[in-house]
């Protein structure tokens, strides 16, 4: 549960102080559920070469955090994360992993009507793609991290449409493509899409 503290600090953080920057009019806070599809091979592969298996990034449960700050023109910025829910089994190798995504985005939330709003966004962030089931050593086991990360940059554009249920909160549709660089080291396509829908709440928006 380490490795989720810091992407819980930092939803409060964006949840709780950016919303009150004097220019800020209006913040966010989301919470989300969703999977993840990809191009290409339907299953693993094993490279002829080298005998590594490649295999597609896509299914199963993730769960995403995100925070916006809205300014003049329903211009802002914001920030999200998505993980995989539970750890997957790597090509049946019996290597646990979890993929984490994370990325920082232009925002622009046109309003549609009092009750109805988009969310345009496009950015760059990370992925993160955490291998374990090695051997523990004394100081993994200290830090609560024994895994092994594999990084790559990545390039984002999304789009939701959110709907204010009852007063500030809101529910969201959304759709994320992902281009995730020299991701192939690890699967068999680096385009990425997530798709699912969210819950939030808006500070400073419709009541």
């Amino acid at each position: 549960m380490r490795k989720f503290a810091f992407v819980a600090t930092v939803f409060l953080l964006a949840f709780f102080v950016l919303p009150n920057l004097a220019s800020a009019q209006q913040g966010d806070a989301m919470l989300g559920f969703g999977t993840v599809v990809s191009p290409g091979a339907a299953a693993c592969n094993q490279s002829a070469s080298t005998g590594q298996v490649f295999c597609p990034e896509k299914g199963g449960l993730y769960i995403n955090l995100g925070a916006d700050v809205i300014f003049h023109r329903r211009m802002g910025f914001g920030f999200d994360a998505a993980w995989k829910a539970s750890q997957g089994n790597y090509g049946g190798l019996d290597i646990p992993y979890r993929p984490i995504l994370f990325d920082f985005n232009g925002v622009y939330q046109p309003r549609l009507s009092k009750k109805i709003g988009a969310d345009l966004m496009g950015g760059i962030g990370w992925q993160s793609t955490r291998f374990y089931g090695f051997t523990p050593t004394y100081s993994c086991e200290a830090l609560g991290a024994c895994y092994q990360s594999s990084n790559h940059f990545l390039v984002d554009l999304g789009a939701g449409l959110r709907y204010y249920v009852r007063g500030n909160f809101f529910v969201r549709p959304e759709v994320r493509y992902y281009r995730i660089f020299n991701n192939t080291a690890d699967y068999t396509s680096g385009n990425i899409i997530r798709v699912g829908a969210s819950i939030g709440y808006t500070i400073g928006g419709p009541q």
